[in-house]
């Protein structure tokens, strides 16, 4: 039987990260959610900054508090999500609440779902009421993954020449 469970980030997985991000940049795709894009080389200082970011502390312009956790599966990270605690006008109209990944390798299995389910559990602990979640129309995946988590589809605006949808999920 599997055992998953959803962690702040932590020392303790920095081998299981880093085969993380290779699995992922093995495939040359986009890395998403946007931390995963951040620097690991020293990873301590990661771990230090996600923490800090999640209580407001050394944010970018233009960011808001945002926490970042990791799916994992048989002490393997298998995803990764990042909870931001409130919305701007830019995340309102785009990118929303929560961003998420799974591993290229374990794609189609279910772990996304479970990934929103728990992350939506820790909005409901920070007092949201509401998330807002985006996605590409065309990427499928994640559009029924944000359906099977109660996503209900509130619009259709164009980004960067494609078509994103946006979807509210009640806590």
């Amino acid at each position: 039987m599997k055992q998953i469970q959803l962690v702040e980030p932590s020392p303790y997985y920095k081998d299981q990260y880093i085969d993380f991000m290779e699995d992922w940049k093995s495939t040359g795709e986009q890395l998403v959610p946007f931390v995963l894009a951040m620097d690991y080389s020293n990873f301590q200082e990661y771990i230090q900054k996600l923490k800090n970011y999640s209580l407001g502390i050394g944010l970018p312009d233009g960011f808001v508090p945002h926490s970042t956790f990791w799916l994992i599966s048989n002490d393997k990270i298998i995803g990764v999500s990042n909870l931001r605690h409130s919305l701007t006008d830019k995340l309102l109209k785009a990118d929303g609440n929560i961003g998420y990944g799974i591993r290229p390798s374990e794609r189609e299995k279910g772990y996304a779902t479970i990934l929103l389910q728990l992350t939506l559990d820790k909005a409901r602990d920070i007092g949201l009421s509401k998330v807002l979640l985006t996605c590409d129309k065309d990427n499928i995946g994640s559009v029924k993954t944000i359906l099977n988590n109660g996503g209900i589809l509130d619009s259709e605006e164009v980004m960067e020449g494609k078509p994103l949808h946006r979807y509210w999920i009640k806590l």
